[in-house]
């Protein structure tokens, strides 16, 4: 009778360390999480439904129907412009901590991006209403994230669009830390919120 062969040590190794690889890795893909593209330009995976549940359990004390609201506005005009409109959303998430705001810009300036503000003596930019807030923060965005004259789906309200669009090209949120903000680590802080956006 024919003997079948023992498998040899090498053999028997790499068998165990491939099935640990696929075991391991099995275990720790969480169901229904979704990534969500780091780019300025990337292609957005959460709807405003999912932005807004995301935005409610970190903040549930605000008002929910206005963070429908602005959810809303973030997908409409992100799409507009080619912009994500997850970078945008959590962006907005960051920079008025969930829309707590507390220092320079107040709620009533609809400023949900810093824009413009420096110092005491000059707050920020203020915007009539809270889609025209989100449609300049989207143009800020776009200037960021394109060297090229393009043309806009929507008139140009952004007070400081010519100045980023010369001067910087970026291509994800690592990239504006430093540019966008001083803040070393606001690229990382903004990397934490998608990362907890991707379970919604």
């Amino acid at each position: 009778m024919k003997k079948v062969p023992v498998l040899n040590g090498t053999f028997s190794a790499l068998a165990a360390l491939l099935f640990s690889a696929l075991f391991f890795s099995c275990i720790s893909i969480r169901p229904g999480r979704e990534e969500v593209s780091r780019f300025i330009r990337g292609q957005a995976v959460k709807d405003e439904s999912q932005l807004a549940d995301f935005f409610m359990s970190m903040n549930p004390s605000a008002d929910e129907s206005e963070v429908k609201e602005i959810a809303s506005y973030y997908v409409a005009e992100a799409s507009d412009e080619g912009i994500n409109s997850d970078v945008a959303f959590v962006q907005m998430c960051l920079e008025t901590g969930f829309l707590r705001f507390g220092g320079l810009v107040s709620k009533e300036m609809h400023n949900y991006c810093g824009l413009g503000s420096i110092d005491s003596s000059a707050k920020g930019a203020s915007f009539e209403t809270m889609q025209l807030g989100v449609r300049a923060h989207i143009q800020h965005l776009q200037a960021y994230s394109t060297t090229e004259e393009v043309s806009l789906s929507h008139e140009l309200i952004d007070p400081r669009y010519s100045w980023p669009h010369k001067a910087y090209l970026v291509h994800d949120v690592r990239e504006l830390a430093g540019k966008w903000a001083t803040d070393p680590e606001y690229g990382v802080k903004l990397e934490n919120l998608i990362l907890r956006l991707e379970e919604f």
